[in-house]
């Protein structure tokens, strides 16, 4: 059996699931009338984004000088959030195709992937994408020679394609076949029984359990086999094997170098982790996995209703199973009740964690304010890793704080230096060096904490670059921060949830922007409410929302002044004597109001 397994790694919206689709239309693996765009993007979000979230393999036959051949595309993910996808897609392969738009050139994620990908050391294909819209030949011949130099290719073997068009896409295949390495088979074994195979994705089957996404290394699984998963320990009757044709397909058997799936009957998603081994016995030697990835951003997620806890727990952990970069654990707090506590790799990564929440379990949740995660040592020596505002010690305990930073590349063409290092001035940002990429592009290389960059700094680069900057970046470490808990209380009452760590610097700003907001959020009550945002029992912004004013004069007609008088004087005492004893109670719409906003 003649097999090639690949890949097509790219920066976002470089055209790889659209290639994925000439790919499929020139092999016949899916026929014109149910061919449509992004076809193996399998979620609604992906087609609506227009971004690859999730990892998709395919199997395709194609007949080449008169042989036939199996290929195994993987299509993967393009944006800094989900390159974990990525990485674990690269395992289970042999060969890279670097596709590169033409109108917007090397960006700062092809180089990110091409190092994940050099890593594995897996064969590299160089490909230009969108030839149709390019028409400088001398700015095209650039492109090639600056591919040819990451890649370690001539500048002639570097191929051109249009994914929207069709244009070369066989010819792409055609090399596919050349020059990546035939997987290792090992089918033909002293021992016949022998089996391993490593999962690189799963997900949940209502019918037929969990379904594990495996690249057989040795020997070969049929239905009705038992396996043994090396991490968890459990021992797993095969229910069926099958390959992605990209809907599941039912096979025989699955053997050595091929890539399919197998539904395993298991209930418990975590009895099958992303990066595990799965072998005929139980002593046999894992095979290389994958890091755990590192959550990088942390919110905690409620439910709306209190009733729903249960719902939300279950709705996570089939999630998870589909998403192995996701992170959780239950948590409680005063105002919101119990929820959970759950880590993730970026911001588009929450995103799209919620969306999912809500499209594919129905589940609406409150989200607080995303943060990251903070080392303190406190006066006794003890090291605290701090997720949420909440647990924040006192000031009176704390030692030393640190906060997590990370590399910065930031990937431009030369005539925006400067509006690049002027914005970089305005964050917390130590720069390194400058490397370039040919005559018209560099990279900046600086070192930020990671908070800094979270809400809006992709943005703001975007505007000062005209929209042709990209960036890309990787945790290097804790450093430490003059860090503060920037504490909410309304009417006097702390309120956790709408807390913050903040510098120092940034804390007056921060802390007058939230109590301007809940002014225009909470609503008014028979009392004045004083909102204050303070940093160790300090004040330093405040806002104050008016009484609701009743006309209790209303009725009175002519007659003495005094009786008016009279009636105003005990309204007001009344409101005295309500804001001493009365807390304000806050509905879960100013939660959805202030956290979503």
């Amino acid at each position: 059996m003649n097999i090639r397994n690949f890949v097509i790694i790219a920066h976002i919206d470089h055209g790889k699931s659209t290639l994925a689709d000439r790919f499929l239309e020139v092999t016949g693996t899916v026929t014109q009338r149910k061919m449509r765009e992004q076809f193996l993007d399998q979620m609604d979000l992906e087609r609506e984004r227009g971004i690859t979230i999730k990892m998709q393999p395919v199997r395709m036959n194609f007949n080449y000088n008169g042989e036939a051949y199996i290929l195994n595309l993987i299509d993967t993910p393009g944006h800094v959030d989900f390159t974990y996808e990525v990485s674990r897609a690269l395992a289970a392969v042999e060969g890279a195709i670097l596709l590169v738009d033409a109108t917007q050139g090397i960006q700062a994620q092809t180089i990110a992937n091409l190092h994940l990908a050099k890593r594995e050391n897996l064969k590299i294909i160089g490909v230009i994408n969108k030839i149709d819209l390019m028409n400088d030949s001398e700015k095209l011949e650039g492109l090639k020679q600056e591919i040819a130099k990451l890649t370690g290719q001539k500048s002639e073997e570097i191929l051109t394609v249009s994914a929207k068009t069709g244009l070369n896409a066989e010819i792409i295949l055609e090399k596919v076949i050349k020059e990546f390495p035939v997987p290792t088979r090992t089918t033909e074994i002293d021992n016949k029984e022998s089996f391993r195979a490593l999962v690189f994705d799963s997900h949940f089957d209502a019918y037929k359990g969990v379904l594990a996404y495996i690249r057989v290394i040795e020997g070969e699984i049929s239905k009705q086999k038992t396996i043994n998963t090396l991490a968890s320990k459990s021992k797993i009757q095969i229910l069926e094997t099958g390959v992605f044709k990209p809907e599941l397909v039912p096979v025989e058997k699955l053997s050595s170098g091929e890539i399919g799936y197998i539904a395993t009957g298991l209930k418990n998603p975590a009895l099958i982790r992303v990066g595990d081994t799965l072998a005929s016995s139980p002593n046999a030697n894992p095979l290389p996995g994958y890091n755990e990835p590192k959550s990088m951003v942390w919110a905690s997620f409620y439910p709306e209703t209190a009733d729903d806890f249960d719902l939300l727990k279950d709705a996570l952990g089939k999630l998870k199973l589909n998403d192995a970069a996701l992170h959780y654990e239950p948590e409680t707090q005063e105002a919101l009740g119990r929820g959970f506590r759950l880590g993730f790799l970026g911001m588009l990564h929450l995103d799209i964690t919620a969306e999912r929440l809500k499209r594919e379990y129905n589940r609406d949740v409150i989200i607080t304010t995303p943060t990251v995660s903070y080392r303190i040592k406190t006066r006794k020596g003890k090291i605290l890793e701090i997720f949420t505002p909440a647990d924040w010690p006192d000031s009176s305990q704390i030692e030393s704080v640190e906060e997590p930073w990370v590399n910065l590349g930031i990937l431009a063409p030369s005539r925006y230096l400067g509006g690049v290092m002027n914005l970089m001035g305005n964050y917390r940002s130590a720069y390194n060096h400058t490397d370039y990429l040919g005559m018209e592009h560099l990279i900046l290389n600086f070192d930020i904490p990671l908070s800094d960059i979270l809400v809006d700094f992709h943005d703001r680069l975007k505007s000062v670059s005209e929209g042709y900057a990209s960036m890309n970046y990787d945790f290097s470490g804790f450093k430490p921060g003059d860090l503060v808990k920037l504490q909410i209380l309304i009417a006097g009452e702390p309120v956790e949830a709408f807390s913050k760590i903040v510098s120092k610097e940034k804390a007056y700003h921060e802390g007058n922007l939230l109590v301007k907001k809940l002014k225009d959020i909470i609503p008014k009550q028979y009392f004045p409410v004083a909102l204050q945002a303070a940093i160790s029992g300090k004040v330093i912004a405040r806002e104050t929302i008016s009484a609701m004013r009743k006309d209790v004069t209303g009725y009175l007609y002519g007659g003495d002044v005094t009786r008016k008088n009279k009636l105003l004087d005990k309204q007001k005492k009344g409101k005295k004597k309500r804001a001493v004893f009365s807390r304000v109670q806050l509905n879960s719409d100013v939660y959805l109001k202030m956290f979503r906003n």
